[in-house]
């Protein structure tokens, strides 16, 4: 019993050429998420506030526009978390 290795789980597996200590581009992601943080929340701010000032027969509807809104501020949350992540991410880094 003393020569059984233990299992190795997928998360330890490789497959393709993908190098071992494979790094995200943080310039990318940090030009990304400063120009589209203020996009979604202003997306965010128009379509709540169409949302806000629409009546029951307008097109498109009250429900469709608090649908975009709600995903416009899922997206800005996105951006925010990883801008945060890419600062901290590059401060460690130096």
């Amino acid at each position: 019993m003393s020569g059984i290795r233990p299992a190795r789980t997928p998360r330890y597996w490789r497959s393709g050429t993908e190098p071992v200590t494979a790094r995200s581009d943080l310039k990318l992601r940090f030009l990304l998420s400063v120009l589209f943080l203020p996009v979604f929340a202003l997306m965010t701010t128009g379509f709540a506030l169409w949302a806000s000032r629409s009546t029951s027969s307008d097109v498109p509807g009250r429900g469709t526009l608090v649908v975009f809104a709600v995903c416009c501020g899922v997206l800005t949350l996105l951006a925010a978390v990883d801008l945060w992540v890419v600062v901290r991410r590059r401060r460690t880094e130096l």
